[in-house]
Order: C-alpha cells, then structure tokens, then sequence
C-alpha cells in the first residue's frame, strides 16, 4: 500500500516523536490495539487484531485503556477557532480526521451534534478538532481552506458543509471548495483564498498531521477522550460512556485534591491533621477504530 501522498510520516520521524516516548508508546493504542470493529450502515464489519510482536505495545502505567500522558494533548487555547466548547470543560475531546473519510463524516453527521447537545452546551465536554489528511492533494487542499475558515470564525459551518452526505461524492477541487466556503458563511473569499494557500494554513495542518503520526495514528478518525483512545465512527453510546467516565474521574480527582488542601480536625492534643486526596480512577477500555492499511471497516488510503 503506498504512503499518503506528500506525508510528513518521514520527516516526523527523524525528528523524533514529538510528544515524547512515553507518550508515543502508550499511545500505541491507537494503531495496534485490538478492537471489535461496529460497522456503519453501508460497511462490512471486521475484527483487526493486536500485533502482540509490535515493539511499541502499549506501554504500562495506563489505567484501565487511560493514559494521562495523552491527556496532555489537549490544547485548551481560549478562543481556537478549531474547537468548541469552554477551554476549561473536565472532559477534551480530541479528533483526528481527514475530509475525505467516510467515517470521519459519519462522526460529524451522527455522534457529533448529539455529543455538543448532550455535554458540549453544558460545559462538560470540549472538541478540538486536528486536520489529519492521509488521502492525498485534496485532502491536503481541504484541511488548509477549513484553517482559512477558521481565521474567519466559521470553522464549524465549513465542517457541517464539508462533510454533508453528498459531499464527498462532489469532491474538494478548488472552485467546490469555495462554493463550501461561500455556503459556510465565509465573507471574505480573497482572503480566504489566499489564507488556503499560505504558510500559516500549511503549518497548522502540518502540526496536527505530526502529532497524529507522532501518536502512530495511521488511520481516521481517531479520538483521545482524557487520554482514552477511541478509534472509528463508534456508535454514540461508545463515546458517551467515555465522556462520562472522564467527567467522573475528573470530579473524583477535583474532589480529592479539595479534600487534601482542607484542613481536617483532630483528636484533642494532637493538632491538626492533613486528609489524603482521593484518587478517581478512571475506567474505560480503548475503543475501536478505521484503519488505513486494512480491508473491511475503515477508510483505505487510495
């Protein structure tokens, strides 16, 4: 299977991972980690398997598929035009997706709105969206010109339009695109245009695609929800368990850490006594996923 067209997969490489070994080891998960594939309504299911030979097996230290260290990847940017939800929310949703994935708009037509219904409106979950194209020129092209939405405020409208069911089928050749863009609610086209086609657009793309292969993510979409990875357009109780799973073990951890800054009573004589803060861990196992290099329930790179 050939390597995605203008892929930084190399490059990415020899300046080695970039969020660390620990990290890049544990997630691991998101590449090799055995999973029961569930198939969307026009895909045949199939069961990948883990490469228990793989030198990059998920690395110990997670507890119950999380792991803190990928929790980290969570930018938190107040106003990042590519997320959505309170930069401070207990629980980050991090997708990373191609425009030209199946699965990745079966996710955003779905799973995502429920998601932003449910947790997103409440404060509980935020979104943060990473440009993961693996399927060559257009998707390269697609991910600058969402960027270039975003720089006008309407990354979100442009992710709606781009991944309307009929989308894919059109294509993302440069005047489709600025037809999305226009029904986005893009207002400046030149600049748009020229935002498309600039350094900034490329750079950004380019570092959500290295931490993406950073992480061994080799196929879309692909998810950390507080360090659990999620991999494939699950069905929305899949991610809504996680969601809550997170948000209890981030109270858990909140409520702890109260509890050991507050000064307890003590027996007479004996002063003051510190409490322990409690410990919330949180449960949840890694989740399944598209692969890029397999046959059945997933995207394939052309």
């Amino acid at each position: 299977m050939p390597s995605p067209k203008n892929s930084p997969r190399r490059t990415s490489k020899a300046r080695g991972v970039l969020i660390g070994a620990s990290i890049a080891t544990a997630a691991a998960l998101l590449g090799l980690a055995s999973y029961s594939a569930t198939k969307p309504e026009d895909r045949n299911t199939v069961t990948p398997t883990l490469d228990t030979s793989s030198p990059t097996a998920p690395a110990a230290g997670a507890q119950n598929g999380v792991h803190p260290e990928l929790a980290k990847l969570a930018r938190r940017t107040e106003g990042d035009p590519l997320a959505q939800g309170r930069a401070d929310a207990p629980v980050v949703l991090v997708e990373y997706a191609d425009f030209k994935c199946g699965y990745c708009g079966k996710f955003a037509r779905d799973t995502e709105p429920e998601l932003v219904k449910k947790y997103v409106d409440n404060g509980t979950l935020r979104i943060e969206w990473r440009n993961f194209p693996i399927f060559g020129d257009e998707s390269e092209a697609v991910a600058r010109t969402s960027w270039a939405a975003g720089q006008q405020g309407v990354f979100w409208p442009f992710h709606q339009a781009a991944y309307a069911k009929d989308a894919k089928a059109k294509g993302y050749g440069k005047d489709r695109l600025t037809e999305i863009a226009r029904e986005a609610g893009v207002k400046d086209l030149a600049r748009f245009a020229a935002d498309s086609d600039s350094a900034g657009a490329r750079a950004a793309v380019r570092k959500d695609q290295e931490e993406a292969y950073g992480l061994g993510a080799t196929s879309t979409p692909s998810f950390l929800v507080n360090g659990e990875p999620i991999a494939g357009a699950q069905p929305d109780e899949v991610f809504e368990q996680a969601v809550e799973r997170a948000a209890r073990a981030a109270a858990a951890a909140k409520s702890g850490a109260a509890q050991g800054n507050r000064p307890t009573q003590g027996a007479p004589g004996n002063g003051e006594a510190q409490g322990a803060p409690g410990n919330g861990e949180a449960q949840g196992a890694p989740g399944n996923r598209e692969t890029q290099d397999a046959p059945g329930n997933r995207e394939a790179q052309k």
